[in-house]
Formats: C-alpha cells, sequence, structure tokens
C-alpha cells in the first residue's frame, strides 16, 4: 500500500493516525497546523514536532501525490502558472491571480474534463481522472506559499530601493509598491474554475471546500471560495442545500438550447428550462445571488438579439408559466473568448462585447466583463490544457 497523502486526512484522520502510532491527539493538531496555518510542506519544517516523528512522518506519509514541474508568469509576474503531474502521469494547472486588493488563485478539480465545450481547451483532452480533495488543497496551499514568498521578494526589494536611493525604508510611498504589497497578503479568493468540472467530481470537490474553509485549519471564508458548473442542475440542487454559502458560478453561454447544445453538450442532458429551474430553487432555497458567465464568440453568440433574449431570459419574460416576469437573482460576467490553439472559433471584437453588454444593461441585468489576466502564458479562462510533462 502507498504511504497515506497527508492533505487528503482530516484531523479526525491524522488523530487516527497518530492513536495507531501511539501519539498524543495533540500531535495531530500540531500537524495539522503545521500544514494549512503555516503551510510546512516537509514533515523537517515541523519543529514543534520531535525529530522522531519528523522522521516517521517522512518515512510513513507523503504530502500528496502532485509534484511541481514549472510555473510560468505573465502581468509583471502578478499572473502566475503552475503546472503539476501526477503519479499516473496526469497533470494539471493552477493559476494565480493577483489584484490590487485581493489575490485569488483558479483550482482545478479534475485533470482533463469530459464536458467537452468546443471553446475551452480543457475539453479537448477528455476526462484523465478526478483529483483528490488533497490534491485540490494542495494548489491552494501552493499558492499561498507563492504569496509569502512574493512578501519576502517586496522586503527585499523595498530595502534594495532604499539602499539604492539613500531613503529609510519607512520614507518609500506605498503607492510605488502597491502591487507588490498587495501580493504579500493572505491568499483571499479560492475559485474552482480551472480545470474539469467540479460538480462531476461533487464528494472529492466539497471535501476540499470544507478542509479549506476548517477555521482550524486553513480558514478560508465561505464566501470567499467560488465553484463554477457548466450547468449540473442536479449539483446546483444539491449545493443549495449545503451547510457553506460559497458563490455559484454557471456557465450559460447562449440564450437558447439549440445555440447551447452546440456550445455545450451537457445542455442535451440539462436543457436552458431544467437548468434556470435549478437555479431559482438555489436563489430562493439560499437567497444568494448566482453569476452567469457568458463566453463571447465572433459571429455565433454575441448579437444584439442575442443579447436581448439573454436578458428576456434571465428577466423572467419568456416563457409562459409560474416564472413569467420574475427576474432570476443574478449577474452576467461577459468573457470575451480567449483563443485555444487550432480551435475554428474567433474572439469577439471590442465593439461587439461593449454592444452586448449595453442591451443587457438597458434591460436591467447587471452585467460586467472580466478583466482578462495570463492569455500570453495560457493561463486565462478556458485556456487551461497541462502541457505534457518532458
Amino acid at each position: 500500500m502507498p504511504n497515506p497523502a497527508l492533505y487528503d486526512m482530516t484531523l479526525a484522520d491524522l488523530e487516527a493516525l497518530m492513536r495507531d502510532w501511539g501519539q498524543p491527539a495533540f500531535r495531530a493538531r500540531q500537524i495539522y497546523r503545521q500544514l494549512y496555518v503555516n503551510l510546512a510542506d516537509d514533515p523537517a519544517l515541523m519543529t514543534d514536532l520531535s525529530t522522531r516523528l519528523r522522521g516517521r512522518l517522512a518515512a510513513e506519509t507523503t504530502l500528496g501525490g502532485m509534484r511541481l514541474v514549472r510555473t510560468q508568469e505573465a502581468d509583471g509576474g502578478t499572473t502566475r502558472k503552475a503546472l503539476f503531474a501526477l503519479p499516473d502521469g496526469a497533470v494539471v494547472e493552477t493559476v494565480l491571480m493577483v489584484y490590487p486588493d485581493r489575490a485569488t488563485v483558479c483550482v482545478s478539480t479534475q485533470a482533463g474534463c469530459a464536458m467537452g465545450c468546443i471553446f475551452c481547451a480543457t475539453g479537448t483532452l477528455g476526462l484523465l481522472r478526478n483529483l483528490s480533495a488533497g490534491e485540490m488543497v494542495a494548489q491552494a496551499l501552493w499558492a499561498s506559499r507563492e504569496l509569502r514568498a512574493l512578501q519576502i521578494s517586496n522586503v527585499e526589494l523595498r530595502l534594495q530601493k532604499a539602499e539604492d536611493d539613500g531613503h529609510r525604508i519607512d520614507s518609500l510611498p506605498d503607492s510605488q509598491f502597491s502591487v507588490l504589497n498587495a501580493q504579500s497578503r493572505r491568499l483571499s479568493n479560492i475559485v474552482f474554475m480551472g480545470m474539469g468540472e467540479a460538480m462531476a467530481n461533487y464528494d472529492r470537490w466539497w471535501a476540499a471546500v470544507q478542509r479549506l474553509h476548517d477555521p482550524q485549519g486553513f480558514n478560508m471564508g465561505a464566501r470567499s471560495m467560488t465553484v463554477s458548473t457548466v450547468g449540473l442542475a442536479n449539483g446546483i440542487r444539491r449545493l443549495a442545500g449545503e451547510g457553506l454559502p460559497i458563490n455559484l458560478a454557471i456557465s450559460l453561454h447562449a440564450p437558447d438550447d439549440a445555440l447551447r447544445s452546440a456550445l455545450l453538450p451537457i445542455n442535451d442532458r440539462f436543457p436552458l428550462a431544467e437548468l434556470l429551474a435549478a437555479t431559482r430553487a438555489y436563489t430562493t432555497q439560499t437567497g444568494r445571488r448566482v453569476s452567469f458567465e457568458y463566453v463571447l464568440l465572433q459571429g455565433r453568440n454575441d448579437h444584439p438579439h442575442q443579447a436581448l433574449a439573454l436578458a428576456k431570459l434571465l428577466r423572467g419574460h419568456t416563457a409562459e408559466g409560474a416564472d413569467r416576469g420574475v427576474p432570476l437573482l443574478c449577474h452576467v460576467n461577459l468573457i470575451p473568448w480567449n483563443p485555444v490553439p487550432g480551435s475554428p472559433l474567433g474572439r469577439s471584437e471590442h465593439q461587439r462585447v461593449a454592444a452586448f453588454q449595453q442591451v443587457l444593461v438597458d434591460y436591467g441585468v447587471a452585467c460586467t466583463v472580466r478583466v482578462e489576466r495570463g492569455a500570453e502564458i495560457a493561463a486565462a479562462c478556458g485556456q487551461l490544457a497541462g502541457l505534457s510533462v518532458e
């Protein structure tokens, strides 16, 4: 049997392991804190444990099976993409994005994806395998360690700047280092929007959410986490009954079934009527607003009449019946398509994006255009494909 992976263990699992090893329960809490608060990535760094226990952890457990192969940077270092290799040869990618007021990590939940969305690079791979909860958690921990490293770099830069200019460190204007200062903060958001469909790996994904939320460990607020789905209505209904109020984003991309099925094959299983019924049930039960993601493809789904159809759909003005005239509690996030090698699709021109947005706004639908990050390193929305490890 392979050595157990610490990242796949709950605190209760660690306590059971310590009992098996003849150790007191508080040792498990020490290990848990080292992993999720101190971000220790080697038992040797857990210096509040005895040398003997650290040695046994190193010999008889692993952190997990993910191996960092390389990182790439874009946007002046504020976007960082990591490529991880899994023990079975599959690879996944994770993206850290730093903004002036927050730092967000985009976490993958599967290697590859079975959903087959025609505009997404991940979908060209097919599903290779589900990730474990620990493999998802490991991505968030990597991002947090990256931020700590940036904090050190920021201090070193400011000291060097002060020395070069002959100034005291506390006399330097913060505005000169606003981005770097933001990078030094604690990871503020986790979005499960990387490779894969989280709700097709629901149990493991939810275990990762619980681990990352645990106040005794990583302590990420539920409202600081977001999951994206291509529209698995059963998963949306299940999420509505969970105890943690994490955010929900739904990939919509079309205002009618014919076009949506052409873009997202999952629509044949969960057509718009069923998807919107599940969404309405979710917002009614939770009182939380959902985000609809809409990738804009030149000449395919970006016409003004399609924007109007989308607005009417979300405002409840198209179908006869109980929902007529009842707007959905939602926000639309427009995403100009990020090119995928070999795809015949085109990216909507700026003027078409602006016109599409204006139709929605005029019709009373809250709408923004997503800020683009990481396209130069294939780290933007829909571009993650996990390049082969050499």
